[in-house]
Order: C-alpha cells, then sequence, then structure tokens
C-alpha cells in the first residue's frame, strides 16, 4: 500500500488517508473507526471506495461534499465519464482561481456509460479527498429534462441542476415567413405592452424589439418558459441549488432579442437563476474547435454579456471543449464572469494515453468505432466524416496519438464513447472496458499530466485577455 501525500487528515483521534493497493484504491483508518465500512489488517481498517462510505466522509469532512458555487465569478465544468479524471483535472484548479464543477454528467451520459449520479459524485469526493482541494467543487445534474430527471439528481446531493428546455423550443419558426408568423401567434397583451417595439439598453448595447422580432421570441420560448417556472416553483426554489437554463440544444442561434426576453420574462415570473446558456451563432461541435465567424461571433457575444451583466448573472459555454479560438474573446467581453463545460474531450485525453501506451488496443478500439459511428450520431450532431481518417493500416504504432490533433478522428473517438465502454463479447464479457481501465490505473500518472497540459490550456486562454 502506498500512502497519496495529501490525503492524510485527522478526525478526532484518527488519521484517515487514501492509499494504492494493487487494483483499487482504499481509505486507510488509524486509530478509532468512525463508522467506514472494511476491513481489519496490520493495525488499521482499510475501506473501499464504496457508496456508503463516501457518504460518510462527505459528513466528517464537508469539504468533500459540494456546493453552490455558482455564484463565484468563474466556475468550469470538467465531466468525467470514467470516474478516474479528478485528481488529473484538480491539478488544474491549484493554478487558477475558477472553481471546478467535477461531478457533471447529463442522463444521456449515464445511460451510454452504465453509470448513475452517486457514483459520479462519490468519484469527485475520493478526489477531493485524495487531493485536499479545500476550495469548494460543484455537482451539476447536468440537461435535464424532466422532473423525475431532476429530482433524481437533487436526491443524490446535486447542487446544481441545468434545465434543458429543447423539448419546449420551437425550432420550425426561423423558417417561417412573416405571414406564417402572424397567422400562428396568437395575442400576449401583456407581453406586447412590455416589449413590442420597444428598445432595451444593456449598458452600451441595445435591443430592439421590432413586431416580427417579438413574435417569433414569444412563438419559440413561450412552452420553454412555463416550463422552466414549473420546474423551478416544484423543485428549485427555496433550496441552496444552483439553477441554469440552457436553451442552447436548438438547432437556430438566440438572438440577443430572444436572450433578452427569456431572461427578462423568467425574472419578471419570479424565477431566481444563476446562468444562461444561449445557442450562439456558429456551431460548438463536440471535441472540436469553434466553426464559424469570429468577428461575428465576438459581436454577439458583447451584447450576450451585457444582457447577463443587465440581469445579474453570467453567461454559461455549453460544448466548450477544445474551443480555443473563441476563449480570449469569452474571457475579456464576460469581463472574466462565466461558466464553461467541457466533458468529452477529457475522454479523449483517456483514449490519446491507449494510443501513447497499448498501440494494439487502441486499434481494436479505433476499428469498432468505424463499425459503429452511425449509431453514435443518434445522440450527438457532427460533422465527422469517418471516410476522412486515416487508415489504420496506413499508420505505425507511433502515429497513432496524431490521429487526435484531426477534427474527424476526434468526433469519430468523442461520440462513440458509450458503445465502446458498454460493448460485450459473445461470452458477455466486456471487450474493452476493463483493459481500457487497467490502462489507465498503469498509467494514472501520464493521463494526469495530458489533462494538466489540456484543461490547463483551456484556462489559460480564457484568462489571456480577461480585465485585470
Amino acid at each position: 500500500m502506498k500512502t497519496y501525500p495529501k490525503s492524510a487528515h485527522r478526525y478526532e483521534s484518527s488519521v484517515i488517508s487514501m492509499v494504492r493497493g494493487g487494483d483499487a484504491d482504499y481509505l486507510q483508518v488509524t486509530g478509532p473507526n468512525p463508522g467506514f465500512a472494511g476491513e481489519e489488517k496490520d493495525g488499521a481498517l482499510f475501506a473501499p471506495l464504496s457508496h456508503e462510505n463516501a457518504e460518510l466522509l462527505r459528513k466528517l469532512f464537508p469539504f468533500t461534499a459540494p456546493q453552490p458555487v455558482l455564484t463565484r465569478k468563474r466556475t468550469f465544468g470538467v465531466g468525467d465519464r470514467l470516474g478516474i479524471a479528478g485528481p488529473g483535472h484538480l491539478r488544474v484548479f491549484e493554478k487558477y482561481d475558477a472553481t471546478p464543477i467535477l461531478a457533471q454528467q447529463s442522463i444521456r451520459e449515464l445511460n451510454l456509460t452504465k453509470r448513475t449520479f452517486a457514483d459520479v459524485l462519490d468519484s469527485s469526493t475520493f478526489a477531493v479527498f485524495r487531493e485536499d482541494f479545500q476550495r469548494g467543487f460543484g455537482a451539476d445534474g447536468d440537461h435535464l429534462k424532466t422532473d423525475e430527471e431532476v429530482e433524481y439528481a437533487l436526491s443524490n446531493g446535486y447542487t446544481m441542476i441545468t434545465l434543458d428546455c429543447s423539448e419546449q423550443i420551437r425550432n420550425d419558426v426561423d423558417e417561417m415567413s412573416d405571414a406564417q408568423v402572424d397567422a400562428a401567434y396568437r395575442p400576449h397583451p401583456e407581453w406586447e405592452a412590455l416589449y413590442c417595439g420597444k428598445t432595451f439598453a444593456a449598458e452600451d448595447q441595445h435591443v430592439t424589439f421590432g413586431e416580427q422580432e417579438f413574435r417569433r421570441a414569444c412563438l419559440i420560448y413561450e412552452a420553454a418558459l412555463d416550463h422552466a417556472v414549473h420546474i423551478y416553483e416544484t423543485h428549485i426554489k427555496g433550496n441552496p441549488v444552483d439553477f441554469e437554463i440552457s436553451i442552447d440544444e436548438t438547432m437556430t442561434p438566440t438572438t440577443p432579442v430572444q436572450h433578452y426576453f427569456v431572461a427578462s420574462e423568467l425574472l419578471r415570473r419570479g424565477v431566481k437563476f444563476a446562468t444562461i446558456a444561449p445557442r450562439f451563432c456558429g456551431e460548438f461541435q463536440k471535441g472540436i474547435d469553434y466553426m464559424g465567424d469570429l468577428k461575428q461571433f465576438e459581436a454577439e457575444m458583447r451584447v450576450h454579456a451585457a444582457i447577463a451583466r443587465k440581469f445579474g448573472y453570467k453567461l454559461s459555454i455549453h460544448s466548450g471543449s477544445d474551443k480555443f479560438s473563441v476563449f480570449p474573446i469569452i474571457g475579456r467581453l464576460t469581463l472574466g464572469n462565466f461558466h464553461v463545460k467541457t466533458a468529452g474531450t477529457n475522454w479523449l485525453e483517456a483514449m490519446r494515453v491507449i494510443a501513447m501506451t497499448e498501440p494494439e488496443l487502441y486499434r481494436e478500439v479505433h476499428a469498432y468505432a468505424l463499425g459503429v459511428f452511425s449509431e453514435a450520431t443518434k445522440y450527438y450532431h457532427v460533422s465527422c466524416v469517418p471516410g476522412r481518417v486515416p487508415p489504420l493500416e496506413k499508420l505505425t504504432d507511433a502515429q497513432l496519438p496524431e490521429l487526435f490533433e484531426l477534427d474527424d478522428a476526434r468526433q469519430l473517438i468523442h461520440i462513440t464513447y458509450g458503445l465502446i465502454l458498454t460493448a460485450k463479447d459473445q461470452t458477455g464479457a466486456y471487450r474493452f472496458r476493463d483493459r481500457l481501465f487497467h490502462n489507465w490505473r498503469e498509467h494514472e500518472a501520464q493521463y494526469f499530466d495530458r489533462l494538466e497540459t489540456h484543461i490547463g490550456r483551456h484556462l489559460a486562454l480564457l484568462y489571456s485577455e480577461m480585465p485585470k
């Protein structure tokens, strides 16, 4: 057993630390046992990293429990689909003042990886304890859509709820003619008096509700607003929970007028929220840089940021993995007050380690990903064309890690994660999962180095043009 050096913590007359065994980590208790379930050996208790022990750890050491953190200026989500990345992520946050949302998973991710909200949070708790990270962290039930999903996250101690309103947002309105909009619109006297024909100032920016723009905003977001109010009143109000409104999972961008309308109406109807995630212009696809006109993005981001400051919340940037070209703009125009979400890029760094250390296994996984790519596109929209990925037989082992510099290869591996992790052979055994996790444990230091470098690059660029 090897003790993780930062993990030794005193509780009354006992010392509790985390130790590394051959195949697993354990909590080691020296002195009176405050209640951990484990086995006595050589005068100490060795407790597995179980859910029961995680719950007790959170009670004994409150810094290992999540808390609402979105009121802090800078927050950064690092959804860990594997449950092993926490210590590597925390190395980054020792260098930056952004607060991590360590436990961040959607129902889609849980279903694809066969995990639970409890498991995701427990992994974060043990990582924080191991690294003695006492600045606080959040736990985000990400992209939740229903009452049942919200309750599932809250019942597991999650301190942030991201409400995905995509199923209540109309995607057909942008394609409608003015006449079709007029025919579909039903009068809203109160909204008309508040918004139609009015211009509103947000710092030095101005947002004007022309009649057509106003009517389109009403048609697109009316049901979404009702849904957000219902979720807030039923589950959030009065609880110490950060509430995020996600309107980004749509086909068309959120205009500044629409953003203003949604924020204004939520606040007018008594909804207290910490952040809104608009659908920005261009494309924020998974695992690759921003696709779009940077000048247009900067011009619209200037208005979006001003609207957020006017109403007292911060912007949330979803699918933030690897959006290196827009990070300086985001940091500068939000005045350093932002929430950025990443997830799949951490999985990609794990697979890069496989390519670097066990090329034969990587080749198996890559070939499998090509075969299931079409199925994975049911869950994620990407521009990847598998035919543009260099054929494996033409690459040497030393060239395999270079695939992770290519957009098509990145997206191929990015969206097939669930199918890779849960694939089984004819006997019912996992095809890849056990071998992958064995490799990552053997090469943990290398994986953490990759995360420190890669996630560190995200934050370095976000901070690069922030006002001092």
